[in-house]
């Protein structure tokens, strides 16, 4: 199976001990699908400074094609974070560096290779929500993460080109959640799905409600845990799993990627 992670991709500087880690919605997808055996590919915009350099090169290392990024002059995307009992809390970023500078346009120019790929999934934080209608028409499936900061009434009009749609919510209540997903099925997406922390996962198929616990276990850091979920949920459906079991290998692989520091390690001193 061929993916691609389309869009963000920072450097995870934890205050509290100088290191920074590669991470970003779509770079982690590309990375945990190799990790699970899947030929994969990133699709991004690099800066040219030392943070770039060092994610690239763990890319190049792990296996995942950058082939087709941009390298761009000016700083690499970065998040500052802390750790507090195992779960990661995030302090600031500089919103993407580079990337809010550089247009995601470049990655239609060859129709013919996106279409190569089985799933292609990017995020809100990728700059490429005018891209989902071209994408939406790909042979392949195309997944999106609405992340925790989502506005509805914003994310419900992108439905209509997503086959799969994941909504951080564990600040909100189940019904509220339900509410949520309930809403993109009508809008158009194919299964919306939620997590919802230490409440597990929650996804809507139109007309059936399907829940999954997560696996418990005392997490070194919960960085990355959610994009876990999603790469491997995504690739067991996408080899023929049932929702069930899909959702049962997100969990499982979240819990393995909680027992890591960092997104997936390959820590940098920054």
């Amino acid at each position: 199976m061929k993916v691609l992670g389309l869009g963000d991709n920072v450097i995870d500087r934890y205050t509290h001990t100088g290191i920074g880690y590669p991470g970003g919605n779509a770079l982690n997808f590309s990375v945990y699908a190799r990790l699970l055996s899947a030929e994969a590919a990133y699709l991004g915009v690099f800066g040219d400074d030392r943070a770039a350099e060092h994610i690239r090169r763990v890319l190049a290392a792990r296996g995942v094609d950058i082939s087709r990024c941009l390298v761009a002059a000016g700083e690499n995307g970065h998040a500052s974070l802390t750790i507090e009992q195992g779960e990661r809390r995030f302090l600031g970023s500089n919103a993407g560096g580079i990337r809010q500078k550089i247009a995601m346009d470049f990655a239609l120019e060859d129709m013919s290779w996106l279409g190569q790929f089985t799933l292609v999934h990017t995020s809100a934080y990728s700059y490429a929500d005018a891209l989902l209608p071209a994408l939406g028409m790909l042979p392949g499936r195309l997944s999106y993460d609405f992340s925790d900061d989502f506005e509805i009434e914003r994310a419900l009009p992108l439905c209509r080109w997503l086959d799969y749609g994941f909504f951080s919510c564990a600040d909100r209540s189940l019904g509220e959640t339900r509410e949520v997903l309930a809403a993109a099925r009508h809008a158009g997406c194919r299964l919306p799905i939620a997590t919802r922390g230490a409440e597990g996962a929650l996804l809507f198929d139109g007309s059936r409600w399907f829940s999954q616990a997560p696996e418990m276990i005392t997490p070194v850091d919960t960085l990355g845990a959610g994009d876990a979920f999603i790469t491997a949920f995504l690739l067991a459906h996408a080899a023929g799993d049932t929702l069930a079991e899909s959702l049962r290998r997100g969990a499982g692989f979240a819990a393995r990627i909680c027992m890591v520091e960092g997104a997936f390690g390959e820590g940098m001193i920054y």
